[in-house]
C-alpha cells in the first residue's frame, strides 16, 4: 500500500499525467502526422521520467535510513 500511495501523492506524477487529455484530444481531431507521435513520445518520456524520479527518491530513502542504522 505504501508503494502506491508515494505514486498516487507525487505532484511529479500528476502533472506528468493531465496532459494526456490534451493530447488524446489532438490526436482526435487534428491532422495525423509526424507531430502526432512526438507528443505521445514526448507525453511517455515525461511519464517515464516522472516514475523513474519517485522510485529514485524512494530508494534514496531506504538507503538513508539503512545508514542511520549503522
Amino acid at each position: 500500500m505504501d508503494a502506491v500511495r508515494k505514486f498516487l501523492l507525487s505532484p511529479g506524477i500528476w502533472s506528468s499525467l493531465f496532459p494526456v487529455i490534451g493530447i488524446a484530444r489532438a490526436t482526435k481531431t487534428g491532422p495525423r502526422d509526424w507531430r502526432v507521435v512526438l507528443m505521445w513520445a514526448s507525453w511517455g518520456i515525461s511519464v517515464a521520467l516522472a516514475v523513474g524520479t519517485v522510485l529514485e527518491k524512494s530508494r534514496q530513502a531506504e538507503l538513508d535510513e539503512l545508514e542511520e542504522g549503522y
